[in-house]
């Protein structure tokens, strides 16, 4: 090789030698920038982690501090926890899965009185065995396995009832066990000593007042009966002398001893019910009864009092209501009359208006009634109305004064309604009005469904002539539902007035102020000579003969119920045009009939001679139970009237002895009836157990004699065992 050819060669390899030099540095300076890049990030990188390092190591500083703290509250909090269970009384232990005692308060302990044995560990079932064998608890005569065992198996029920155990020293502790999730136990240790001798004290309390309440009944009872039997020889001997020929003015006298004897009959009524309810005694007795018949007669009772002071009594039943129900009617009638008869004591003119509607209960055949009752008369003050349903409370003003009463009627009410699952309530402006309402729920009884009346063909309208507005607006809405034309007019020259023709019927009041019905009725002769009169009135012994030349055809008695408006609407209305006064009873036919009369007060004696003198009947008198039995055998009545609460032997012994010998002697059962001042509860009951048939409540009512004597004596069917009381 040339010389040329090697140096060649040599400068190749030199140029490739620095060309592989120049690579490698290359590769040789990125790898040292590649290097020095990660050495930056790691250099970051133990930087972040050097503050996060820092910042772990301040937060556990933080942490570790406040777990001290924490700690440090734990210790606080168990130690008031503990200090708070051992202060109080009661006592107080925890005992663990498997019934050994964890801890337990001082109370709790001190009931084992210092036993060593009694600390943390001890077994449930070991400390029941140191109670019984130390005589800690009182077991009386009971074994004291048993009593163990009982314990035991309380204390392995699933949930402990509590439990009452008396101690040696007379104390009582009840236990109370709850399981806590994790299976331990709290036990609660209460000591109920004064708990159970309150119990004793009022257990004791209430035994006095019940004594005492039955004492008080009797002495109610008696005072009954001994107030009673003086007024039956007033009323009776006051209605007597009312037959008899008075004078003006000594019929007056007459009838305000009558009147004074009925008012002090109300307020005996009165405080006996009050007292009846007072003590719990007074039950609700079931019957069906007509409702808006027991309005009428609450109304008919009030309306001689009504019609003096000059004021309306009025009835709005709905027209298409039920009228029957089951329910204590007695109680009702009494509702209705202390409510209507407030209504009118206190109202001086105007009206008092009965509205009854009701509402259907579906699918349970009961109706809820609503019975309210209106006035014109003096109101009460707002301020007074929930104190008038107080006892013994009337509204004390200048107004009020002249009335008197016991303060008792509203009280009784209230409480009858609320016993019979009701409520009532009052609207009352002061100087205008009160309207008090009743709402009771009573289910329906059968039959009192109303049926439209069959009009007569030619009856299209109908005209009403009212002064007062309210009898109008009644009398159109139970005419108006039936499809008659009805107009109304406040007084005749309003009817003349409007030129009113095609008439059927007109219905006008006869008592409107300053008018006098038979020229009332001339008038509308004169006009409408062809048009059938129908007048309305609250006075009686009015008679439609009594208004000759005018086509009256019946004189209705105020307040008309709606049977009375559906005989108007048939056109053939049944007067109402009975006297006042019940006639005399006529002497019963044939032999002459023998009573034989119980009683041993005097005066009464003298009072039902009197009675029943016009019966033709030949009397007989006993003094006591015992001549009555020997009355018996030797005068043979046909009817004995029994005193109950006489000297020597009493009516209801009496009664039972007549009934033995008539049993002995397979005799016909006489007739025997109760003449009785007895009105508490029960009285019914044992008067009739007694064998009697009927009681009469004194006073008696010459009336209520005469037909009771002519109820049983013209029954000619045999007579079976009453069931129950028929008190007149």
């Amino acid at each position: 090789m040339s010389l040329m050819d090697t140096l060649a060669q040599e400068r190749r390899g030199r140029l490739a030698a620095e060309r592989l030099l120049e690579l490698k540095q290359a590769e040789l300076f990125a790898a040292n920038e590649k290097l020095s890049h990660r050495a930056r990030a790691l250099s970051d990188e133990i930087v972040v982690k050097r503050q996060e390092v820092e910042q772990v190591r301040s937060e556990a500083e933080a942490l570790k501090g406040e777990n001290t703290q924490v700690r440090s509250d734990l210790r606080i909090a168990e130690r008031r926890l503990w200090d708070s269970i051992q202060t109080i009384q009661d006592g107080f232990a925890v005992f663990d899965s498997d019934h050994r005692m964890v801890t337990a308060n001082s109370a709790y302990l001190a009931v084992f009185d210092g036993i060593e044995e009694v600390r943390p560990g001890l077994k449930y079932g070991r400390a029941l065995e140191l109670i019984a064998e130390e005589g800690i608890v009182d077991l009386g005569t009971q074994p004291s396995a048993e009593w163990q065992a009982e314990m035991l198996e309380r204390w392995n029920g699933h949930d402990p009832e509590p439990r009452t155990v008396k101690l040696f020293n007379g104390e009582y502790i009840k236990l109370i066990d709850r399981r806590s999730p994790d299976g331990d136990t709290v036990s609660l240790a209460i000591n109920i000593t004064e708990t159970i001798r309150h119990e004793v004290e009022l257990k004791e309390a209430r035994e006095r007042a019940e004594a005492a309440n039955r004492a008080k009944s009797a002495f109610l009872a008696n005072m009954s009966h001994e107030i009673r039997t003086p007024m039956n020889g007033v009323v009776g001997m006051a209605e007597l002398l009312q037959e008899s020929e008075l004078c003006e003015e000594q019929a007056l006298y007459v009838e305000t001893i009558k009147k004074s004897g009925e008012a002090l009959l109300v307020i005996i009524n009165d405080i006996l019910d009050y007292s009846k309810i007072e003590a719990g005694k007074l039950s609700l007795k079931e019957d069906h009864f007509d409702l808006e018949q027991s309005i009428n007669e609450v109304l008919t009772l009030l309306l001689p009092t009504a019609r003096e002071k000059g004021i309306d009594l009025l009835l709005d039943f709905d027209v298409l209501l039920p009228s029957r129900y089951v329910g204590d009617a007695g109680r009702i009638r009494q509702i209705l009359t202390n409510l209507i008869g407030n209504a009118v004591k206190f109202t001086a003119d105007g009206h008092v208006i009965v509205r009854v509607v009701g509402l259907e209960v579906s699918d349970t055949g009961t109706t809820q009634l609503h019975i309210s009752v209106e006035d014109t008369g003096i109101g009460i003050a707002d301020g007074m109305v929930d104190h008038i349903f107080g006892e013994f409370n009337q509204v004390e003003n200048d107004r009020n004064r002249k009335f008197d009463g016991t303060g008792l009627g509203l009280s009784i009410t209230k409480q009858l309604v609320e016993l019979m699952g009701g409520e009532i309530w009052v609207d009352s402006v002061d100087g205008e009005g009160s309207c008090f309402g009743v709402a009771l729920k009573l289910p329906r009884s059968g039959g009192g469904d109303v049926i439209p009346p069959n009009l007569p063909s030619d009856l299209k309208s109908v005209a009403i002539i009212a002064a007062n507005q309210m009898t109008g607006m009644i009398l159109n809405r139970q005419l108006s539902v039936f499809g008659v034309n009805v107009q109304c007019f406040k007084s005749v020259d309003a009817f003349r007035g409007a030129h009113a023709a095609d008439i059927d019927l007109i219905l006008a009041e006869a008592d409107m102020p300053n008018v006098d019905p038979h020229d009332l009725t001339r008038t509308l002769a004169d006009d409408l000579p062809t048009t059938q009169i129908i007048l309305l009135s609250s006075l009686g012994g009015m008679k439609a003969d009594d208004f000759d030349g005018a086509n009256v055809v019946s004189v209705l008695k105020k307040p008309m119920s709606r049977r009375d408006v559906h005989e108007i609407l048939r056109h053939v209305p049944e007067p109402d045009n009975m006297a006042e006064e019940r006639p005399p009873l006529p002497p019963i036919e044939g032999s002459r009939i023998k009573i034989l009369a119980a009683e041993d007060n005097k005066t009464n004696r003298l009072v039902f001679a009197r009675m029943v003198r016009a019966l033709n009947a030949i009397v007989e008198f006993a003094t006591n139970g015992e001549e009555a039995v020997a009355a018996y055998h030797t005068f043979k009545p046909d009817i004995v009237f029994m005193d109950i609460s006489m000297p020597v032997v009493d009516g209801k012994a009496a009664a039972q002895r007549i009934r033995a010998i008539e049993a002995e002697g397979d005799r016909t059962p006489v007739p025997i009836v109760a003449m009785t001042a007895h009105a508490m509860q029960g009285d019914a009951d044992d008067i009739i157990a007694a064998g009697i048939d009927y009681y009469l409540t004194k006073p008696l009512r010459k009336a209520d004699i005469e037909d009771r004597i002519t109820a049983l004596l013209s029954d000619t069917t045999p007579r079976e065992t009453p069931t129950g009381a028929a008190a007149l």
